[in-house]
């Protein structure tokens, strides 16, 4: 199953990937839609074959990825065409 990121919460103050606290999603094959907090998503995606991505006005899809830092908790983050992307960051905040 892939999901769509249709929207992030970010961490007061926050401004980057680290701090994106809750996603919002829709599984475009159920039509179902949720919310998740970050650790859910990553835990999603790691360990449970999970699937995510995020798509702009022109349908162009970029992956979501964990990104494992060398400190720090494990946060998302989009890739397109081997580039690491701000897609995330640019999604509506709730």
């Amino acid at each position: 199953m892939a999901i769509q990121i249709t929207a992030v919460r970010l961490s007061p103050g926050g401004t980057t990937h680290e701090h994106i606290t809750h996603l919002w999603w829709t599984n475009q094959t159920s039509g179902s839609t949720g919310s998740s907090t970050r650790a859910q998503l990553v835990d999603w995606i790691e360990n449970q074959s999970g699937k995510a991505y995020t798509s702009d006005a022109a349908g162009r899809r970029a992956e979501v990825f964990v990104v494992t830092p060398a400190k720090g908790e494990k946060y998302l983050r989009t890739r397109a065409d081997g580039v690491w992307t701000d897609n995330l960051l640019a999604l509506p905040r709730r």
